[in-house]
């Protein structure tokens, strides 16, 4: 689920009424996952299924049981050369007449998948900061967004993302929700080794954050990594940190490059963990 097609969704249904389309089980390769979802209303869809002639033949099906024809909630499609799709796989969508009357429920099931998204904790709210959570924002990921500066969050956030004002900042480490993957890109070098201490020090005694990423260059890591070890804290434990942060062999220092390249990362971090 991405969020934003949620709303869109909800928004349309309270006026008119949808075939929601659902991925219920798969075999081999397919093109989304079990839960992916379609909204399909009679002059437009929201979501999908996979894209292609897949998409194409759901689309119809649900039209033409909008128009009030019977059929079984559960349709197998197998995705060779009959739908003209080399995937191999097979897919089982269902089929559900869904109205306003739904909301309540569809809400409730919304919350429920809302509720085991990974967690994001962003320390800074500078420009980078800025364009990652407005990259993050569409992902079925849960953001909390922390500075010193309380003036310096925009009015409007995406619905995936709350902001926190914390002083100082490295106090909000201990509220982080364990496993969450921390990213540190405050204003100051001076407070980002103090959230990285922080996130280290919780390290030791819970050893519950599965990523500390810190924005920064080499030289940077290598000056925090001689006053961290000054501090007590053995090569091992500063291994815990990665810096620079971003998938490798994405250029540029634009802040939507490096948004782009973050993203990445904490996409391939999450599937690591999760495959």
């Amino acid at each position: 689920m991405f969020v934003s097609t949620e709303p869109l969704f909800l928004a349309q249904l309270r006026t008119q009424d949808a075939i929601l389309v659902s991925v219920h089980s798969h075999r081999g390769s397919v093109p989304r996952e079990a839960g992916a979802w379609m909204a399909v209303f009679a002059d437009n869809t929201v979501g999908t299924v996979g894209g292609g002639h897949l998409e194409w033949q759901a689309m119809a099906e649900a039209r033409v049981r909008l128009g009030c024809a019977p059929g079984e909630p559960l349709v197998r499609y197998a995705l060779g050369p009959t739908l003209g799709q080399c995937c191999g796989g097979e897919v089982v969508l269902k089929f559900e007449p869904v109205s306003a009357a739904d909301m309540p429920r569809l809400q409730a099931a919304f919350a429920q998948a809302r509720a085991d998204w990974p967690h994001i904790a962003l320390f800074g709210g500078g420009h980078v900061a800025r364009a990652l959570v407005h990259t993050l924002a569409p992902l079925p990921l849960r953001v909390r967004w922390v500075d010193s500066r309380d003036e310096v969050f925009p009015t409007t956030l995406p619905t995936n993302v709350s902001a926190e004002h914390a002083d100082p900042v490295q106090s909000a480490v201990a509220d982080v929700v364990p496993g969450a993957l921390v990213l540190v890109m405050s204003f100051s070098h001076a407070e980002d080794l103090d959230v990285v201490t922080a996130c280290l020090a919780r390290q030791r005694a819970q050893a519950d954050l599965p990523f500390i990423g810190l924005i920064g260059s080499r030289t940077k890591w290598a000056s925090f990594s001689h006053r961290l070890l000054a501090r007590g804290y053995a090569p091992a434990e500063l291994a815990q940190v990665t810096c620079p942060i971003g998938l490798p062999g994405i250029t540029g220092k634009a802040p939507e490059v490096i948004a782009v390249a973050v993203a990445a990362q904490l996409l391939q971090v999450i599937s690591q963990r999760t495959s």
